[in-house]
């Protein structure tokens, strides 16, 4: 029997773990943290698909393509969005308890840069409850889940650009381990976190495959493009979902004025929201006027996170927000099959780059997307396995990263590198977010390459063996600085505003790039960009 191992137990993880065992493939889950504390669950809007004569799939094709902003493919898109109603009829089959409407339909919303109603959700913890039921699913079929293992790095034969497996740190016991498989799935998430607190991700989104992936020769595609989150929570940034301006909440200036159309596409909402905060100095969300009935029914956990979080009550009081860094346009990039430029190597979700939601992801695509694209990649990777199985070859990456995680503690400690990493976000925020230019954006890339040269004396402090989170979030820190590089050097280099990358000193698109997308892999070690169709 062939082996899959898929590493990461999000949405698009689990996905692919039942679609993979359903063709027959042996199936390993590995993951640093557990399934149901994935990013998935933060997904709160919905799902997008179309269930009724009102709208139709030429319609969610093309306004994925509009918010894509020149950067996505239509082909793909048009597999995306034609699949979409089966995928959420697949859902309902597994048992996810989406709302319903008055005559017992799947229930829908419109969220922004939508032309119609066709998020079908489950009340606001959509992303939540399908992870929950793929999570029964797999332990219903019996997979085997490997949990607090945290990536390394992939095995690969790089005379034949072949992968065999990967390896992983044991968080318990600090022993390092392989794990063979006949063909790898990254689905590790996004990278949000390098946004530190001005981010609506947790800290897991460290972008750890995408590291790994690029360290074994893998392309990454549009890693310039980060999307904000035109609504989280002011001081913690926990977001609030695109469901309440989608129910009708309205975005309110300092002077309790609406300014803008809260379901554009969510760069054109974020940028209006950080454009009035610099003229007036804040903005509201305002859901007061649905009453209390509503947001006790349709938007719950709204209201808990506004008054866990923030001390308010979104049924009496004003939710002050801004934006936060949300979702990782960019990723590895894959083919049609889901394979990236490794043979065997696999990548779904957030940490791959389908071309799907180009340079601004759509509100409600992403859960779409890794239920889609995560049926899909299962399938094909358990095809691959079993037609291609690894060979047995010698290979020294469990010896090398033995060793490094060894010779991690004999770094020195003489600088703090959770004030380095405190520093990389704010100077992210600033300088890598909604407004950028080329001054800031050559600022912090010196600033990384310095973080990068003193990182042998960052070390943990904590040298123990057992369940030293110190160890792990330092070797976390490592891979956010290698893709910080990235994306500081992919957006020097795109100077033109496109989608969620918006550059004042290049304030209009660039045609003549139009479809170009930004390609970035390793060659010894050294960075190499460049642009392609």
């Amino acid at each position: 029997m062939s082996k899959v191992l898929i590493i990461g137990s999000g949405g698009a993880g689990l996905v692919s773990a039942l679609s993979a065992h359903e063709s027959g493939a042996e199936v390993i889950v590995a993951s640093k943290t557990l399934p149901t504390r994935s990013q998935t669950s933060m997904a709160q809007g919905g799902m997008n698909a179309v269930l009724g004569t009102e709208d139709t799939i030429e319609n969610h094709i093309s306004d994925t393509l509009n918010s894509s902003a020149g950067l996505g493919d239509e082909s793909r898109i048009a597999f995306m969005c034609e699949r979409a109603p089966e995928a959420v009829r697949w859902c309902n089959s597994i048992g996810l308890p989406f709302s319903r409407n008055e005559s017992g339909e799947i229930a829908r919303r419109r969220l922004g840069g939508a032309s119609a109603p066709r998020a079908c959700y489950a009340q606001d913890y959509t992303g939540l409850k399908l992870l929950h039921t793929l999570y029964d699913q797999c332990l219903k079929a019996g997979i085997e889940f490997k949990n607090g293992r945290f990536l390394l790095n992939l095995i690969t034969d790089h005379e034949t650009n072949r992968v065999l497996g990967a390896t992983f740190l044991v968080i318990e016991t600090g022993e390092v381990e392989e794990i063979r498989a006949d063909a790898v799935i990254l689905a590790t998430g996004g990278y949000g976190n390098l946004y530190g607190k001005h981010s609506t991700n947790s800290v897991q989104a460290s972008g750890d495959g995408l590291a790994a992936a690029v360290r074994a020769g893998a392309r990454l595609a549009d890693m310039e493009f980060v999307q904000f989150h035109p609504t989280a929570l002011k001081g913690s940034s926990i977001l609030i979902s695109e469901s309440a301006r989608g129910a009708g909440g309205h975005l309110l200036n300092a002077n309790k004025e609406r300014f803008t159309d809260e379901l554009a596409p969510r760069d054109v909402v974020a940028r209006a929201i950080h454009d009035e905060m610099a003229k007036s100095g804040a903005v509201y969300l305002d859901i007061r006027h649905l009453g209390e009935e509503f947001i006790t029914h349709e938007l719950p956990q709204e209201r808990k996170l506004a008054q866990i979080y923030e001390g308010i009550d979104p049924v009496h009081d004003l939710i002050l927000i801004k934006p936060s860094a949300h979702y990782s346009m960019g990723g590895i990039e894959v083919n049609t099959q889901c394979m990236s430029s490794v043979q065997g190597l696999f990548a779904v979700g957030e940490c791959a780059n389908h071309k799907t939601h180009g340079a601004n992801r759509l509100g409600g695509n992403s859960l779409l997307e890794l239920v889609v694209f995560g049926r899909e990649c299962g399938n094909k990777a358990s095809e691959y396995a079993d037609m291609h199985p690894a060979p047995a070859v010698e290979n020294s990456q469990l010896v090398k990263d033995t060793n490094f995680v060894r010779g991690v503690m004999y770094f020195t400690n003489q600088i703090d590198f959770y004030q380095k990493q405190e520093m990389l976000a704010n100077i992210f925020y600033n300088n890598v977010g909604l407004v950028r230019d080329d001054m800031g954006l050559k600022a912090v890339l010196g600033a990384i390459r310095q973080m990068q040269k003193e990182l042998p004396f960052m070390g943990p402090r904590d040298k123990s063996k057992i369940c030293n989170t110190n160890l792990v979030e330092f070797i976390e820190f490592g891979n956010k600085i290698e893709l910080a590089e990235i994306i500081v050097v992919c957006a020097i280099s795109r100077v033109e505003s496109r989608g969620a990358h918006y550059r004042v000193d290049a304030p209009q698109r660039n045609d003549r790039m139009f479809g170009a997308h930004t390609i970035t892999w390793k060659e010894d070690g050294v960075l190499c960009a460049d642009f392609m169709q």
